[in-house]
């Protein structure tokens, strides 16, 4: 009963100051579209860029040989480290944290026929665990490169899609051969489109990937070019990239401490960085959202002065009568929540409506897909309530301690 009355109360104001209560509701709700917006937009570039990010793999080692730079053992320093393909086993063997490890090879300016079409571009010969660590996904109707292929040595290919697109066109790929340097290939895959932000010798959307066993017996390379690896464990990167330097620097007598002797790419460590500072960009749209929405609470807070002032007698009637300081601050405390959480309700309805929309925009620009789409989360429907929630407590907590302050006798001569 005490709330219906409350709010009875509150739309006797309304009537009695529409145009202000209704200039400070669309202050609220403005202020509240602004913070959503920016923290939508903020989550939807977040997730986008995490997709890109993970367009290299995810949870990744990217491991190349160096030179020595201190003396190990009674050997010199400047010795090049390179990896062969017996690694592949060895780590597996020595460091068994290790979930999938792999090589790979790298050649250039190789020349690829389908029909009219010819193109030059890189040839990888990789491992099957490529599929996983690196995010070679096929489109429906193909498959990457498997043991069978390794094991026999097949001459079959997996096509980036923009490399496809570029030999093909709008043909079907699969099944299909293409002639690489004079030699006979057959196509039995072609890698999904994706967002890629990391990688090292250019895009995987142009790149021609090979069974490395085929690479090898075709072009004769004794070493890797480099290894990837992914741990079980991704918490327990640190230790396994220690212990990934200490059997290698046994096998190759260096010096596990040597910094030059290996080149690390850890993606796990870039990921850590980077989501930190996407949080910062977070925090940061949500605090320019924050202050708009606190300039409309100045309103709310105003608002609720001017009824204290215009109330002064009403307000000393029922002190003289035995009402409360409590009661008295409730209800105005109670009055600018009604203001703002109604603001608040309206501006969350509008965005969401507004995201809705959004999503059925296609978004078919480079720039467009790095951007993402707004996405209004859990995450930013607690953080927008607290804010709110704070606004209207402050927005109301003054004006109701100065009602709760009335002098009854002063205030029944108050004109």
């Amino acid at each position: 009963m005490k709330g219906l009355l409350i709010f009875g109360l509150f739309l006797r104001d309304l009537k009695k100051q529409r145009k202000r209560i209704t200039l400070t509701l669309m202050a609220i709700v403005w202020g509240t579209i602004s913070i959503v917006m920016l923290l939508a937009f903020g989550e939807g570039m977040k997730r986008s860029l995490n997709k890109a990010r993970h367009g290299m793999g995810r949870d990744i080692v990217v491991m190349w040989g160096g030179q020595t730079s201190i003396p190990f053992q009674g050997l010199g320093k400047g010795r090049r480290i390179r990896f062969i393909d017996e690694d592949i086993e060895f780590l597996k063997k020595k460091v068994p944290e290790i979930e999938a490890v792999g090589g790979e090879y790298n050649r250039w300016g190789i020349s690829m026929t389908y029909k009219k079409n010819t193109v030059s571009e890189r040839v990888n010969g990789v491992y099957p665990c490529y599929e996983e660590m690196r995010a070679h996904y096929s489109q429906p109707g193909g498959r990457f490169i498997n043991d069978l292929d390794m094991k026999y040595k097949r001459r079959v290919v997996f096509l980036g899609d923009k490399l496809k697109e570029r030999l093909f066109g709008s043909e079907e790929a699969v099944g299909k051969t293409v002639i690489m340097n004079n030699i006979p290939f057959t196509v039995i895959g072609v890698m999904i489109e994706k967002m890629q932000m990391g990688m090292y010798n250019g895009p995987d959307e142009d790149k021609t990937t090979i069974p490395a066993t085929t690479f090898k017996s075709i072009w004769g390379h004794k070493y890797l070019q480099n290894i990837v690896y992914q741990p079980r464990d991704a918490t327990q990167i640190e230790e396994i990239k220690k212990k990934v330097s200490k059997v290698m620097g046994a096998k190759y007598k260096f010096d596990p401490e040597d910094k030059e002797a290996l080149w690390l790419w850890d993606v796990i460590e870039g990921q850590k960085v980077f989501n930190k500072v996407l949080i910062g960009f977070q925090i940061f749209l949500g605090i320019i959202g924050g202050m708009t929405l606190l300039i409309a609470g100045v309103g709310v807070a105003n608002i609720m002065y001017v009824a204290v002032k215009e109330r002064t007698r009403e307000i000393g009637i029922k002190m003289a009568m035995g009402a409360k300081r409590l009661h008295i601050m409730s209800q105005f405390l109670l009055e600018s929540l009604i203001i703002t959480i109604l603001g608040g309700a309206l501006g969350v309805f509008f965005c969401v409506i507004i995201v809705k929309i959004w999503a059925t925009i296609p978004m078919e620009a480079d720039w467009a897909q790095w951007l993402g789409k707004p996405v209004i989360s859990l995450e930013i429907a607690v953080i927008t309530s607290l804010i709110l929630g704070i606004i209207g407590m402050l927005s109301g907590i003054f004006p109701s301690r100065r009602a709760a302050s009335v002098d009854p006798v002063e205030s029944l001569r108050y004109e």
